[in-house]
């Protein structure tokens, strides 16, 4: 069975930092782009930032009101997925959900939603 599990979220204060973890069994990280996904309450679930597969270049993508701020990193060793998350704001409040891309399919696919598989989401919760 493929499980994905996040954790790391929390409260913290405006300008503090996170990072969240996901879990990943079942599947590997070597033909599938991983990404990063939020949902605020009351609005659509989008993406944060993608990480293309290790038979790609691995190469990532931000969402703009994220980038500088964020990064997506893994651990193929430990199959951990990461997104360090500084400087955060209010409006970075929201469920993260961790997500797998199709496998052989490239990481415009997971952006647009294509996901194979989904986390339960973590809360993190900014405050002004």
């Amino acid at each position: 069975d493929v499980r994905l599990v996040e954790s790391g979220g929390g409260s913290v204060q405006a300008g503090g930092s996170l990072r969240l973890s996901c879990a990943v069994s079942g599947l590997t990280f070597s033909s599938r782009c991983m990404g990063w996904f939020r949902q605020a309450p009351g609005k659509e679930r989008e993406g944060v930032a993608v990480i293309a597969s290790d038979k790609s270049d691995g190469s990532t993508t931000y969402a703009d009101s994220v980038n500088l701020r964020f990064t997506i990193s893994k651990d193929k060793d430990k199959n951990t997925l990461f997104l360090q998350m500084n400087s955060l704001e209010p409006e970075d409040t929201a469920m993260y959900y961790c997500a797998a891309g199709r496998a052989y399919y490239d990481c415009p696919e997971l952006w647009r939603g294509d996901v194979d598989y989904w986390g339960r989401g973590v809360q993190v919760t900014v405050s002004s």
